[in-house]
């Protein structure tokens, strides 16, 4: 017996989602668990490389088995033409109508919803290892520095690097916006979303500040060449974990990146962010002063 792991994930214009893969996780830690024999077909698109339904000689295996999604369309009506010897057998997935070719092309299907009641996704099932939430708030802007900009430069290494890494990435942004709901509408709002974070990588001034007083470990990057606003409030705060353009755009860039990462991850980089409690702000005091002077 030898198994072809298939599902929307192995089709050139199919997608690979999250419930996707962790259903084909379930089913083939099943069947490594008894022993059988198992191959997956991915999209080249999705994991290039990769075997893939062309490459998958139908010679080769005794069983098809399709995980989780809808069972429509031509792809799937395809894969019994491809697989006509191979016993075929959709697990975890919709049936919209038992009659689709897409559907009835199947020896055997074990449905979570559309037939015979409704069973849990098999999602549900394989354990998930944690792994680090960072949000990103990055400067594209900033126009006023002129010719000592690298923001756009700055930003392709970082979200480069983190491409790379095995963390959940999450958008931020620092400008609000009470007509668009993907955007914090106050500023507690988005101090809420960084406190409920591992880490913050930024390029921005109110990045770093707002991240360390969330009490969230900051990895900053200074976006401007020689230095700007946010190397100069990581020394008035005396916050460690920022980089110069320089550093990041240099050969060895990702090292210095992945060094400040695990110091941030680290317990001494957690714990230098929750117990952060800068000095005492001078501007407002110089405010009342500035206030109150008669020249």
């Amino acid at each position: 017996m030898r198994v072809l792991m298939t599902g929307w994930f192995s089709f050139l214009n199919g997608e690979a989602t999250a419930g996707d893969v962790l259903a084909l996780a379930a089913v083939r830690d099943r069947l490594d668990a008894d022993g059988v024999a198992c191959d997956t077909a991915w999209s080249p698109v999705f994991r290039p490389g990769a075997l893939t339904l062309d490459d998958a000689d139908p010679g080769d295996y005794t069983h098809v088995v399709f995980a989780c999604g809808p069972l429509h369309g031509p792809d799937i009506a395809a894969l019994h033409e491809r697989f006509a010897h191979c016993r075929r057998i959709a697990v975890g997935v919709s049936v919209l109508d038992p009659d689709d070719p897409a559907a009835a092309g199947f020896h055997t299907i074990l449905a979570r919803d559309g037939l015979d009641g409704v069973r849990p996704d098999l999602a549900t099932v394989p354990p998930i290892a944690s792994v680090p939430v960072v949000g990103v708030v990055l400067s594209l802007g900033q126009g006023e520095y002129g010719a000592r900009r690298r923001h756009e430069d700055v930003a392709d290494r970082i979200t480069g690097w983190l491409a790379e890494i095995d963390c959940a990435r999450l958008p931020l942004d620092t400008r609000l916006d009470s007509a668009d709901w993907r955007l914090p509408a106050t500023a507690g709002q988005l101090v809420a979303a960084l406190a409920r974070l591992d880490v913050v990588v930024t390029t921005r001034l109110h990045g770093l500040v707002l991240g360390l007083r969330a009490g969230t470990p900051v990895l900053a990057v200074d976006p401007v060449a020689d230095g700007g606003k946010v190397s100069a409030q990581a020394t008035a705060l005396g916050w460690p974990a920022v980089l110069s353009a320089a550093d990041v755009l240099a050969p060895g860039g990702a090292d210095r990146l992945a060094d400040l990462w695990a110091w941030c991850l680290s317990g001494r980089g957690q714990t230098a962010a929750q117990t952060f409690a800068p000095e005492p702000n001078p501007l407002l005091p110089a405010l009342d002063d500035a206030l109150r002077s008669q020249s």
